[in-house]
């Protein structure tokens, strides 16, 4: 189970307090932002922005990938209700099955395209060797 964080009471902060606290509700893009900002427009405060992301480890928290992965996870519970997970199984299973089968067509089409252009760079260097031993011959 995933619970909000609790909003930071920010009349009784600091501006650097109220600076983290707003970038902490925008979350990790907004760190990277104003850590890459900082560099472009004075270099020692990007550095110090990366510091701290680094000490506070801020830069290394629990992405919301995990948290999209634990909603799919959830998805997967039964719901007790048998007719609709039998019908969700079904559709989550032909999905699948869709997904292996544009990917193995992709796959195909990519292998036909790798050999059309080794076919075409044979094809080209064979000319030229037969151009080549035709102006040796002729010279």
């Amino acid at each position: 189970m995933i619970t909000a964080a609790a909003p930071h009471d920010t009349q009784h902060m600091g501006w650097f307090a109220r600076s983290e606290a707003w970038l902490d509700s925008k979350g990790k893009g907004a760190w990277i932002t104003a850590m890459v900002l900082g560099f472009v427009f004075f270099w020692p405060v990007g550095l110090a922005l990366l510091f701290y992301m680094i000490w506070s480890k801020n830069m290394f928290k629990k992405s919301s990938c995990s948290r999209s992965f634990q909603r799919r996870m959830h998805v997967m519970t039964p719901t007790g209700n048998t007719a609709f997970d039998s019908y969700r199984e079904d559709t989550l299973r032909r999905l699948e099955d869709e997904q292996k089968s544009f990917e193995d067509f992709l796959q195909r089409l990519r292998d036909a395209k790798d050999k059309s252009e080794f076919d075409q760079f044979m094809d080209e260097r064979a000319t030229k060797a037969a151009h080549e031993r035709m102006q040796t011959e002729d010279a």
